[in-house]
């Protein structure tokens, strides 16, 4: 299990992370969404013990990582597959993290099989495309068979087949009891592979619980003739929103917002509106959107 409870970091005057709390229990994918600059990195880095910080705390199995008698049989981390060395080989590289984790060094070759690298063994990571470094990162991520994986962006340089198999290989650890805390841009993988969320935007989290929930819980269509108009208007009213390729805006109703409070505030404003109805069914982009938006300044938490 990893916990997070008020975890604060601060670069001067601005709070790269501000009271973040949450939790990621066993036998679950939990995806960990963001813009840019969002806070996803230095949380993760602080859970990692490789950033401190100023208030609150993150422990993984009930301990900080520091505490931890042996990280690498517990927790699995990918943070930046660039950090591999390009002198070494495929091979070396899992065997130096075998013996340093006090594995067998057996589980190098198997995990060589498991993520598609047995025939590029030999070669340097510097001969890699990002694919395979990906691949190899992982690897040394699962070699002490630990209970949980903290992954920033596993996917990135991926091909289809990559993204298919990396899925299918998270859904197993989680399926098996492991714990994985996902952070990635790609939302439609975060989407088809996490059972839950944590949204954070400037520092903050701004959305947390079940997917199948927080994707139940929006939204509404709404269209006017005056489209500029209408944005102006939500905007101004703090109400969350996300523009379609239509003209029509879809509102987040996760924060208690209706039907019927779209339209008072359009009556008020003098705005007609040509649409105003339920949606068809949420996606992960448009609630991404709605709540990383600057207009999305409430948090939304669901729990069942």
């Amino acid at each position: 299990m990893i916990t997070v409870t008020s975890l604060t970091k601060r670069y001067g005057p601005i709070a790269a992370v501000d009271d973040v709390t949450f939790t990621c229990e066993p036998g679950t994918i939990t995806g960990f969404l963001g813009p840019n600059g969002a806070g996803k990195s230095t949380t993760l880095r602080m859970i990692t013990g490789l950033a401190w910080p100023d208030a609150g705390r993150a422990t993984i199995a009930g301990r900080v990582f520091a505490a931890l008698p042996n990280p690498a049989r517990i927790v699995g981390t990918l943070l930046d597959a660039s950090a591999l060395h390009n002198g070494r080989t495929g091979r070396t590289t899992l065997y130096i993290a075998a013996t340093m984790a006090g594995v067998p060094v057996s589980r190098v070759q198997i995990l060589l099989d498991e993520v598609g690298l047995a025939s590029a063994a030999q070669r340097r990571v510097g001969t890699y495309s990002l694919g395979m470094r990906q691949r190899l990162a992982l690897a040394q991520a699962l070699i002490g068979d630990p209970e949980v994986l903290i992954l920033d962006e596993p996917a990135n340089g991926l091909d289809p087949e990559g993204i298919a198999w990396i899925r299918s290989l998270l859904r197993d650890f989680a399926d098996r009891g492991g714990t994985v805390l996902l952070s990635s841009h790609l939302l439609a993988e975060v989407q088809a592979t996490a059972d839950h969320l944590v949204v954070i935007s400037t520092g903050q989290i701004v959305a947390r619980g079940a997917m199948a929930d927080l994707l139940a819980s929006t939204g509404l269509i709404v269209r006017a003739a005056d489209h500029a108009g209408l944005r102006r208007l939500l905007t101004q009213c703090s109400v969350p929103f996300a523009a379609r390729t239509d003209d029509a805006l879809r509102v987040d109703t996760s924060t208690g917002i209706d039907a019927a409070h779209i339209a008072a505030l359009a009556v008020r404003a003098g705005l007609p509106l040509l649409e105003l109805r339920a949606a068809d069914g949420a996606d992960l982009e448009h609630l991404f959107l709605s709540l990383t938006s600057p207009a999305a300044t409430l948090t939304t938490e669901v729990t069942r």
